[in-house]
């Protein structure tokens, strides 16, 4: 699963997303971990916009929350930053599926760990000649850390299923409104793997985290 993956640049997200308006927000580095602040594209008032927001959904397992309460503690929640396509009809997932809490993230490439454990290395997923990946993406309000979002997951397919057996939606440019905008039941078809080439940079750089 993606844990962590390099934005791509603002502009290059706003010509190939034909993005409309960009809310004001402080640049953070390009390569995003959970609970970093990521570019998102959605819908406001029928227009295409960059937000930035929280990468992860905040969960709090209910032991977490037991064991803080009664240590006198605020829980600490964890991000939830890949949701499962076979997931998202579930109770958890499926309040967010709504078109107006759908996103596009736009990714430059994506990290995965291989080797043995205890010295993984990262491998970076990308798709050749491509400035960006439109990624599905859903968000949310939360209390903890404001809007927020995660990455919808699907199987992976073809070379990338050699750097892991799942991979982001990665979503053609034809089907970037769909997913913006159709009712879920319409959508959800749209939750498969890229079928596209993709090229892997298999680095000697040590996973850390």
């Amino acid at each position: 699963m993606c844990n962590r993956y390099e934005q791509a640049a603002t502009e290059a997200a706003r010509r190939a997303l034909r993005v409309l308006e960009i809310e004001m927000f402080n640049s953070a580095g390009s390569i995003i971990h959970p609970q970093g602040q990521g570019e998102i594209v959605r819908m406001i008032d029928g227009k295409r916009t960059i937000s930035q927001m929280t990468w992860g959904f905040p969960l709090i397992m209910a032991a977490v929350r037991k064991r803080a309460n009664e240590q006198g503690k605020h829980p600490r929640p964890k991000p939830v930053n890949n949701a499962r396509t076979d997931k998202l009809s579930s109770p958890f997932w499926r309040r967010w599926t709504g078109p107006e809490y759908r996103c596009i993230i736009p990714v430059k490439r994506y990290a995965e760990a291989y080797g043995p454990k205890g010295s993984m290395k990262e491998a970076w997923v990308s798709i050749p000649d491509q400035q960006l990946m439109a990624v599905a993406g859903l968000l949310r309000p939360s209390n903890e850390w404001g809007n927020c979002y995660t990455m919808v997951m699907t199987d992976a397919a073809g070379d990338a299923a050699k750097a892991h057996s799942r991979m982001p939606v990665i979503l053609a440019q034809d089907n970037v409104e769909a997913w913006l905008n159709e009712p879920m039941e319409h959508a959800a078809h749209l939750c498969r793997p890229w079928t596209g080439s993709v090229e892997i940079d298999w680095t000697n750089h040590l996973w850390a985290g």
